[in-house]
């Protein structure tokens, strides 16, 4: 677990001139200029509402034929895809397809509704890989808050064989928002059932997570247990933490840039490139020892 990242992220940041320059994190700003979007593409229906999403392609030459489907925050009764863009734009600067995508809010429909569209926005994004131009068998999920929840229950599911989970400051517990988002008289079976920590097992995808240690609307807290559960079940996972920053940090530039830098590193190393690294051995051994 990580604190204070933005002193050291200028080892792995894509903006090597800046780096070499010694710059600021701040200063070491993605190419989002080039970033091209393409709004309001109906994905399919949710109930009786059509569901959109909004295509942000990345500049020409950095294509890494991976996409990610973005799930905003707003505890499940309001927010839109819309709040995503200046959230989405330093990851897929750097390569990848983004997605920002509709869900129904608690308001319009009660769970499970709102996997369900998440669940339609992957199997669209799967189908529709071509015109992407991104592999089918790579593609990740991202959320945020609320939609942090919907991206870690959405990857439990095997079927959708999701690549990695990226999650923000995610709800991982339901309890506070039930009456809101569960259907009348659910009773602790089914918001123990709604909770992603319920599904987590050996199996599910690799999985990032960041968390402000400020943050006073969902704690911190939330986010180690979740990192518990995913180590316990043997998940590839990790969790970055920022000290003195509050919920929904990364509306701050350098934090959307520091996150997106992170996010990229993980999914290179786990989906796009996968290494592993050899045990440090003792002194002398026939292992490699510390540098």
């Amino acid at each position: 677990m990580s604190k204070n990242l933005p002193m050291v992220r200028r080892t792995f940041l894509g903006v090597s001139g800046a780096a070499a320059l010694g710059l600021p994190l701040a200063a070491q700003t993605s190419n989002t200029a080039a970033v091209k979007v393409e709004k309001d593409v109906v994905v399919g229906k949710g109930g009786e509402t059509d569901l959109h999403c909004d295509i942000y392609r990345p500049p020409a030459g950095t294509e890494k034929r991976m996409a990610l489907v973005h799930f905003h925050g707003g505890g499940f009764a309001r927010g839109s895809k819309e709040a995503l863009s200046m959230k989405v734009l330093p990851i897929t600067a750097r390569g990848y397809v983004s997605i920002a995508a509709q869900y129904r809010l608690s308001g319009a429909a009660r769970w499970p509704s709102q996997i369900e569209d998440a669940t339609t926005h992957v199997r669209w994004v799967r189908a529709n890989a071509t015109r992407l131009g991104i592999d089918p068998n790579r593609i990740a999920i991202v959320g945020y808050s609320a939609g942090g929840h919907i991206a870690l229950y959405t990857a439990s599911q095997p079927e959708l064989a999701l690549a990695a989970c990226v999650a923000f400051y995610p709800q991982t517990d339901v309890r506070a928002n039930a009456p809101v988002l569960l259907p009348p008289g659910s009773d602790d079976a089914a918001i123990t059932n709604a909770s992603p920590l319920s599904h987590i097992k050996e199996g599910y995808p690799p999985t990032v997570v960041y968390h402000g240690l400020s943050d006073v609307t969902i704690p911190p807290a939330n986010s180690q247990r979740l990192l518990q559960t995913l180590r316990d079940a043997k998940v590839p996972s990790e969790l970055h933490t920022f000290d003195g920053v509050p919920h929904e940090f990364d509306q701050h530039a350098e934090f959307a840039e520091s996150c997106a830098s992170i996010t990229d590193f993980f999914l290179d190393r786990h989906i796009l490139h996968p290494k592993t690294y050899p045990p440090f051995g003792p002194p002398g051994g026939g292992g490699r020892g510390p540098a």
